[in-house]
């Protein structure tokens, strides 16, 4: 998910108003249920923060809904996956949304052209990534800044994730993880053939990358902002947009950039 740090604590008063979406997992809807018996419930547009009972995927969808909208959003695991919310406890919430630790998020922005000329732009908070589309593997072009780095990577595909998205997929695909407050992307090869040796790179945060799409009718390739999907690509282009800001609140001692940290030393 974009380079970001803890900020001063939320005053009580700012969680007056809360609002409670659950993932659809009937654990996370009897969850929200309780809460909202307990705390009441309004709209997100008018609440002062967003409390989301799910997993990771939840919280994803949750942060590209409310992208821009400024508002803080506290995660209670009712998932499988929790790597982004906090343990689900249903007392004392709003004593916990006062001393939770907020973490700012910058997601990435993507802007992509296929090879019929259309044009596409998504946000990602974990990592814009190019994939084959076919048993053809793929050959790109990487330009960092308008400068080319690298004239021929032959690959499955190649990603560029946020310092909150680098202990997602790019963990999975052997990329580095980044602390949160890294001004810093990360570029990593899926699967990479040639140059075999190759790992990726590290990129400042203000870096615009370019990936070209090489022999794209007989190789075509995909792109996936997060889980927005668009397929043969001719190129893409990459930046941080840091003129977007998300908050993500977690308890003390479990926020996201310790448990970041937590993953470095593999625990």
């Amino acid at each position: 998910m974009g380079a970001g740090g803890e900020q001063p604590n939320h005053g009580k008063k700012a969680f007056a108003k809360l609002a409670f979406l659950a993932s659809g997992a009937p654990e996370a809807e009897e969850a929200r249920l309780r809460l909202v018996e307990k705390y009441s419930d309004c709209p997100p547009e008018e609440a002062d923060c967003i409390v989301a009972l799910g997993g990771d995927g939840l919280m994803l969808r949750t942060l590209h809904r409310f992208m821009g909208a400024g508002k803080p959003i506290y995660g209670m695991n009712r998932g499988s996956v929790g790597f982004l919310m906090n343990q689900y406890r249903e007392s004392g919430l709003r004593k916990r949304l006062a001393e939770a630790k907020p973490s700012i998020i910058h997601p990435l922005l993507m802007h992509a052209v296929n090879l019929r000329g259309d044009e596409f732009s998504a946000h990602a908070v974990n990592e814009v990534s190019l994939l084959r589309q076919t048993s053809q593997i793929a050959k790109l072009r990487i330009l960092v800044n308008g400068q080319e780095r690298m004239p021929e990577l032959v690959t499955d595909g190649v990603l560029v994730a946020t310092p909150a998205g680098s202990t997602a997929y790019n963990l999975s695909a052997n990329g580095p993880i980044l602390p949160l407050d890294a001004p810093l992307m990360a570029l990593t090869p899926i699967s990479a053939f040639r140059p075999r040796r190759w790992h990726g790179a590290l990129l400042p945060s203000a870096a615009k990358v370019r990936i070209e799409v090489l022999e794209a009718e007989k190789r075509p390739v995909s792109v996936v902002a997060d889980h927005d999907e668009f397929r043969d690509l001719a190129y893409v282009d990459i930046e941080m947009d840091h003129a977007t800001e998300m908050v993500l609140l977690h308890d003390p001692g479990h926020s996201l950039e310790e448990r970041i940290l937590r993953e470095q030393f593999g625990y």
